[in-house]
């Protein structure tokens, strides 16, 4: 698993409303990451895998694929960004 490039779906902050490059930016590592927390639970549920990796090995992408679909579900707004 990869975490520095799935990072970029926590910490891509726009510059403003007007950064739509930065909201595509969001968007791509939102679905990126929730692809690839998708394929670490399902290799997991596979009665090899679980035999050799213990239960806790699949939180990380778990959580990281919640934290991402939450960004991606509110549209990557920050703080700082107004709700139109």
């Amino acid at each position: 698993m990869e975490f520095p490039g799935r990072w970029t779906a926590l910490t891509i902050t726009p510059s403003g409303t007007w950064d739509e490059d930065a909201y595509a930016g969001i968007v791509l590592s939102g679905v990126l990451t929730l692809a690839s927390a998708g394929a670490a639970a399902v290799l997991w549920l596979a009665p090899s895998v679980r035999r050799a990796l213990p239960w806790w090995w699949i939180l990380p992408a778990l959580l990281l694929g919640t934290v991402a679909g939450a960004r991606w579900a509110t549209g990557g707004q920050a703080a700082t960004r107004p709700s139109a």
